[in-house]
């Protein structure tokens, strides 16, 4: 029974729903760079480089073997490095675009911790904590005015 009460607190304080949020989005995010790197940007590197179709590029280290009827009796040895290629671009595109989204988002979060930028809302922990910083600012430049001979 303890079980099935921690995965209701779990359920119940948000996290697998935003884990569920961060796995859709995810998985749409993946498509997206799948066709900004396949569609968008490995064309004109393949035109630049005279029509070059990386995913098809690779070394042979040993042909494939056909009988006299044309029936493959052993298969080729091929270390595809065009895949490699192809899945590298899209990594450096992810990881540049998750760099660019994270850059952003820390600068939406670090303008709303600033308490006195009234432009973005501050959370209401934070407001409160800056209200207490204020007051207690103000607390002690009273008490150092008190006690000065």
């Amino acid at each position: 029974m303890g079980l099935l009460k921690e995965f209701k607190e779990f359920a119940v304080k948000g996290n697998m729903m935003d884990m569920a949020v961060g796995i859709i989005i995810g998985a749409a995010f993946n498509k997206v760079i799948d066709v900004l790197a396949k569609q968008v940007l490995l064309p004109p590197i393949s035109l630049l480089t005279d029509g070059v179709n990386f995913s098809q590029k690779k070394w042979v280290l040993r042909e494939a073997i056909t009988d006299t009827s044309g029936t493959i009796t052993t298969s080729e040895v091929a270390i595809a490095y065009g895949e490699l290629t192809e899945v590298f671009f899209d990594f450096i595109i992810i990881g540049f675009t998750v760099f660019i989204v994270v850059k952003f988002m820390n600068r939406l979060r670090t303008k709303s911790h600033d308490a006195k930028d009234k432009t973005v809302q501050t959370p209401k922990d934070l407001q409160l904590l800056s209200d207490l910083k204020d007051l207690m600012e103000e607390q002690n430049k009273i008490l150092k005015a008190n006690t000065r001979y």
